[in-house]
């Protein structure tokens, strides 16, 4: 038997809430955060949520300044070589080892999310294509079954994910930048490292070149 699994804290559940909300610029870029208004939407009181603002400002989503507050922070594309250095060297490796990781339930998962994607995510609904790709990164990373590895993606991840979103609106393609998951989901269902590791270097590079195009 599994053993039972917590319910997440309040600081975890303010920290999920206010992090999406960050990387899909739902919360503006620079803009304040209300700890009394997300203590409200929550229900929960200001010590959860000061202790998820201090997780995000590690994460490199808010700042907080002195007598100033707490912001949303600022999409850089300055940040982009820098962001696109890390996952290129990282994310490879990492689907290489959710390819011979991933459990027989980890692959039926996988198998469920392909099959979604075949039945077609709406092309002009930018913001669910966003949403979909990034559930579809955090289900590989759950597969390389290394919890630091896993966050050290998410994180990464999420901070490219802000550059797509300010960038969304004059992108093609979006929709044919989610349909490659289809080959690469297929190559970890399938166990071939080799495979995912250079569909995933090609899928991060693809980002990269799609932003500077725009630059």
């Amino acid at each position: 038997m599994h053993p039972p699994v917590n319910p997440p804290s309040l600081a975890e559940q303010a920290y999920l809430f206010v992090r999406d909300r960050l990387v899909m610029l739902d919360i503006p870029p620079g803009s304040p955060i209300n700890e009394e208004e997300l203590g409200t939407t929550l229900g929960m009181g200001r010590t959860p949520i000061r202790e998820a603002l201090k997780r995000l400002e590690s994460e490199r989503l808010v700042v907080a300044y002195p007598r100033r507050g707490t912001f949303a922070t600022d999409v850089n594309i300055s940040d982009l070589a820098h962001i696109s250095e890390v996952r290129r060297t990282l994310e490879p490796m990492a689907t290489a080892a959710a390819a011979e990781r991933a459990t027989a339930a980890d692959r039926a998962t996988l198998t469920g999310l392909r099959a979604q994607l075949d039945a077609g995510v709406p092309a002009g609904d930018n913001a669910e294509l966003l949403r979909t790709d990034l559930a579809l990164h955090r289900a590989i990373y759950r597969c390389v079954h290394n919890p630091f590895l896993e966050d050290t993606l998410i994180r990464y991840d999420n901070l490219a994910t802000r550059i797509w979103c300010v960038f969304v609106p004059r992108l093609a393609g979006m929709a044919g930048h989610v349909d490659e998951h289809v080959p690469l989901l297929t190559a970890i269902i399938e166990g071939d490292a080799e495979k995912a590791a250079a569909l995933t270097l090609e899928h991060v590079t693809g980002f990269e070149a799609a932003i500077r195009a725009l630059i």
